[in-house]
């Protein structure tokens, strides 16, 4: 194994990290901004109150995208079982 392979094995990990982690992050980024906007609002300063919403939002983004998020994570191993010989040599 080279020092190539290496970096390619990195490179498709932390993309597949990225990608997948991506519409969590998103979506939480999101709605602890509506909900802190709110709170300016309304001078509401509970710490607290973000949690549910979010909470909520996340499970949400997993229902609906998590087929894709586990898709995506199948074919970075599938990718790196198969090439396992290449890898060893």
């Amino acid at each position: 194994m080279n020092e190539s392979i290496v970096l390619d094995i990195s490179r498709e990990t932390i993309w597949a990290a990225v990608e997948s982690s991506a519409p969590l992050l998103i979506i939480s980024l999101i709605v602890g901004l509506i909900i802190s906007i709110f709170q300016t609002v309304t001078s509401i300063q509970e710490q607290t109150i973000t949690f549910v919403p979010k909470f909520l939002a996340i499970m949400l983004v997993l229902v609906l995208a998590g087929g894709w998020i586990m898709n995506n994570v199948v074919e970075l191993f599938e990718s790196l079982m198969q090439n396992i010989p290449q890898y060893i040599r």
